[in-house]
């Protein structure tokens, strides 16, 4: 019943990770920055995986897209990449953990069930990591330019969406530890051992009971001749 337990935990823990790192792809503040330039105009740049806005004091926001995938910085393809793995191995990880959990009838018995438990704790952790990689590498390259004395352009910095992105991947990698010592549980339990008793056949049950009745037969007397 425990296990039972933790693993609805884990799975509640890993697919509200697995959300968080989802809505961290399209969300648009990964980097922001305000610029008060006077006092009747305010501007605020802000720029995500995909593009890069400036918002004016009105509200109006003008945003460019990334022109190509190609000219675009190392790290934001690398970014890209790394935060869609991991969306797309917490959606198998999902439906491993699913099938893997004691409390579904899918998986075969309970020893597969745990290693299946097991395989998607692995998935979850990994995904986890992509995301937790992502969001550092993106917050590396703020920092790194904000703190660059050198460095004369716009500086930015962290946006709500890396926030949101590394809580998403600790929850993924907590999740998926949990999911992990499923299999190492199943292996301790307890299994009950049961002895076999060979068939009792026709002729030692007539023995038995032959043997169990007394013998009232009385004895033979022998004639003096007989000892000759």
């Amino acid at each position: 019943m425990a296990s039972t337990s933790a693993e609805i935990i884990a799975f509640l823990l890993t697919i509200s990770g697995w959300v968080l790192v989802s809505s961290t792809l399209p969300t648009d503040y990964w980097k922001v920055s305000t610029i008060d330039g006077t006092v009747i105009t305010t501007a605020t740049f802000w720029a995500n995986l995909w593009k890069t806005c400036v918002t004016d004091s009105t509200g109006v926001s003008n945003c460019k897209d990334f022109p190509s995938m190609l000219a675009l910085d190392g790290y934001i393809q690398a970014c890209r990449g790394l935060m869609i793995s991991a969306v797309c191995l917490g959606f198998f990880g999902a439906i491993f953990g699913l099938v893997g959990m004691k409390c579904t009838k899918v998986g075969g018995s309970d020893q597969t069930k745990a290693k299946i438990a097991c395989l998607a704790g692995l998935i979850f952790i990994l995904s986890g990591l992509c995301s937790m990689t992502s969001c550092s590498l993106y917050a590396n390259r703020i920092t790194s330019e904000f703190f660059d004395p050198s460095f004369v352009a716009q500086k930015y910095e962290l946006g709500a969406a890396l926030f949101i992105g590394w809580a998403g991947a600790s929850l993924c990698i907590i999740g998926g530890s949990i999911f992990c010592c499923s299999i190492a549980e199943s292996s301790h339990s307890p299994r009950r051992g049961y002895a076999y008793n060979g068939a009792t056949s026709v002729m030692s049950s007539r023995t038995k009971v032959h043997n169990s009745v007394p013998d009232k037969t009385p004895p033979k007397h022998f004639d003096k001749n007989a000892y000759v």
